[in-house]
């Protein structure tokens, strides 16, 4: 049997590149190597957002299509919405019996969504229950699956910690060896920062989204930081100065392309804003096939919908066969 790895993304609104490249493009690769179930984590959506849930719904099936536009094959990959598994809400509560309170508290992730939290909404503001438990729920996720491995970038390795931690001391009080230790498997993906140089994110409007149409595309990146230095065409220019523009080049140029952008530049010969024209029209056509398979899937919200629901029946058959093992293993009635 392959492995199988288990990855999911909250519904905040349609992705942009920084999804694309630092995750999509990976799961991609990977569901033909392993077992792959893709979850939308609307759950984990209210642990900031609980009260602003008007476009929750609509948000879930934007991800599907972005997911499924950019290569996601629900042929091979489980494709599922975190809250049609109840039994993820129950093992959640098992874990969180035997899950100390320092464990959760020292999560890194926990901290940077506490953080986020108090600067949109000022120190006074309280940490919900669901927030501060959003540790051990992640854990629900991958246990629930019984996980060999998460696709994870180098940044988020601890935070899958204690998942292992989570899955060993269940393992030790119920004297049971039922729960894999799932591992970290870091991708080798390219990260891009926002147009403004800043981490690119919806809230910062600094993305570029994959739903983007050309004109759009084309446009954003016209605003794209350059070398600052430079104030004329003629001016030598330092490419590894360009906090932005040459960073893509380097992301999505070839490497004939990416040293012919560095010489001209380096010699005055290349502008800043013919440089960003020729390569936001690289960049639509990276994703071309892309957004006309998603133009499909918004014309096709039912096959969405279709392609959710039946790999939550799926999921959630997998879901109930580890949940009778750890009913078992606990004594439950």
């Amino acid at each position: 049997m392959k492995e199988r790895i288990v990855s999911g993304m909250r519904p905040t609104g349609k992705l942009h590149l920084g999804h694309y490249l630092g995750v999509i493009q990976n799961w991609v690769e990977l569901q033909h190597k392993y077992e792959s179930f893709f979850f939308v984590a609307d759950w984990h959506a209210l642990t900031t957002k609980y009260d602003k849930t008007e476009n929750l719904k609509n948000d879930v099936i934007d991800v599907a299509i972005d997911w499924l536009a950019s290569g996601i094959d629900p042929d091979i990959s489980t494709i599922y919405v975190q809250s049609l598994i109840p039994e993820i809400a129950e093992l959640n509560v098992y874990l969180g019996m035997v899950t100390p309170q320092n464990w959760v508290e020292r999560d890194p992730t926990l901290k940077d969504m506490a953080k986020i939290l108090r600067t949109k909404e000022g120190q006074n503001s309280q940490i919900s229950y669901g927030l501060m438990g959003y540790p051990v729920l992640m854990s629900a996720d991958i246990m629930m699956m019984n996980a060999t491995h998460v696709p994870v970038g180098i940044d988020q390795v601890a935070h899958i910690e204690i998942t292992r931690d989570i899955a060993r001391r269940f393992n030790n009080i119920y004297k049971t060896d039922f729960f894999n230790e799932a591992k970290p498997l870091l991708n080798n993906c390219s990260l891009i920062c926002g147009l403004d140089g800043n981490k690119m994110g919806k809230s910062f409007q600094n993305d570029i989204k994959i739903s983007d149409t050309e004109e759009v595309t084309a446009k954003k990146i016209m605003t794209a930081i350059t070398d600052r230095s430079r104030l004329r065409k003629t001016d030598l220019g330092h490419p590894d100065e360009c906090e932005v523009a040459f960073k893509y080049w380097q992301i999505f140029g070839k490497e004939e392309q990416i040293e012919k952008v560095k010489c001209e530049c380096e010699k005055g010969e290349r502008g800043c804003a013919d440089c960003k024209r020729q390569l936001g029209a690289l960049i639509n056509e990276k994703f071309k096939e892309i957004r006309e398979k998603r133009r499909y899937y918004e014309t096709h919200i039912d096959e969405v919908k279709d392609i959710l629901n039946e790999g939550s029946k799926k999921a959630r058959i997998e879901a109930q066969k580890v949940l009778n093992n750890i009913r078992r293993l606990v004594n439950m009635y």
